[in-house]
């Protein structure tokens, strides 16, 4: 079954549309989990279920390395090696080899990336082309090409020279995918903080035939007012008739923005990441602490009114106890929190959208 997608309303540039996978349909505007060993961290599938998500993302990095593509397909894929039948997407692992870019243990050729295994120490290779079958040896509904993601404060020669790696690597991931029946490949548009280079590379993947689209190479260093540049300029030289995936971003305000220039898809590890750490949104998407003094004896849910697990089952003072005697629950229950708070607000501004009623001026002033 081939991944399609419907758009279905459109306020200014914001967009509500459907996708279409073999493991059923995504409703967009959609915030995805980032479950990035295959499990979200510290939840169960079941759990992340309940949250509301249509969609769960892997990591072929990650998944490359342990327990091997070869293993997971296996069991059946990542479907049946999870028990998680909604649709899974797998990030080609191009961000995780930028991030060890920073710690000087990896090198990027035209071939592809030379990294070090950071657990074992062990070298390894990846291609474009090793990138695209360990994906379709994954099964996710939607994979990524392999891409070469610059640094946020690249200069504009080295933007450059990653974004024409990218577009050969694009050439290449399209040739070697194998499973076009029912996987569905996306590419993705590089050029750093670069109008010219945005257009450029929106230009260049925009003409091969594929079923999405992506922007990378975003929240990776460069400043608030660069990031909204490039996501509203970026943004309206993608096709409206397939998806549109914004990379690595989850806050409200980036949602809201994301949305607001026409974005259909976002994902980022921060609410889970912070959660592990005491974080939790408020009504407002406000980052909140649960180890503050004053919730010891605050019998109120994290936020009024949020229809999440914890909201519905515990108080504030009973997941800041759980906190301060390390009982990894409080992470558990803070993640379905913050997961809950952003995949509704997607949905929230889905129905707004449909019915003409999306001010996203409204929502980052609240």
């Amino acid at each position: 079954m081939a991944v399609t997608y419907e758009l279905i309303a459109k306020q200014n540039k914001a967009r509500a549309g459907i996708i279409t996978t073999p493991h059923g349909n995504i409703e967009t505007p959609v915030f995805m989990p980032v479950g990035t060993q295959s499990t979200v961290k510290a939840m169960t599938y079941d759990q992340v279920r309940a949250c509301g998500t249509e969609i769960s993302l892997a990591n072929t990095y990650h998944l490359f390395l342990r327990p091997g593509a070869d293993l997971i397909a296996k069991a059946g894929g990542l479907h049946k090696w999870t028990n998680f039948e909604k649709p899974f997407l797998t990030d080609s692992g191009g961000f995780q080899i930028f991030s060890q870019m920073r710690i000087n243990k990896c090198k990027i050729s035209d071939s592809g990336a030379e990294f070090i295994d950071t657990v074992t120490g062990q070298k390894h290779f990846m291609s474009p082309e090793d990138s695209i079958l360990t994906q379709n040896k994954l099964g996710a509904d939607i994979i990524m090409a392999f891409d070469h993601c610059p640094q946020g404060n690249a200069t504009h020669e080295e933007a450059r020279e990653a974004m024409l790696r990218t577009h050969a690597w694009a050439e290449r991931c399209v040739q070697a995918h194998a499973r076009a029946e029912d996987q569905a490949l996306f590419l993705i548009v590089q050029g750093g903080i670069y109008e010219d280079l945005r257009k450029q590379s929106a230009e260049f993947i925009s003409g091969l035939n594929v079923p999405g689209f992506a922007i990378g190479g975003v929240s990776v260093g460069e400043s608030r007012e660069d990031i909204d540049r490039i996501v509203e300029f970026t943004t309206p030289l993608l096709p409206e008739n397939k998806p549109r995936y914004l990379m690595g971003i989850g806050t409200k305000e980036d949602i809201v923005k994301a949305i607001a220039a026409g974005i259909d898809m976002f994902d980022c590890v921060m609410p889970t990441r912070i959660a592990r750490h005491g974080g939790f949104f408020d009504f407002n998407g406000e980052r909140m602490q649960i180890k503050n003094q004053k919730y010891t004896e605050d019998f109120s849910p994290l936020v009024e009114g949020c229809p999440c697990y914890t909201c519905v089952n515990h108080s504030r003072a009973y997941v800041r106890h759980l906190w301060k005697v390390h009982e990894i629950t409080a992470g558990t229950l803070l993640s379905i929190h913050n997961l809950t708070y952003l995949i509704n607000l997607a949905k929230e501004i889905r129905g707004n959208i449909i019915s003409g009623t999306f001010d996203p001026v409204k929502y980052l002033n609240t």
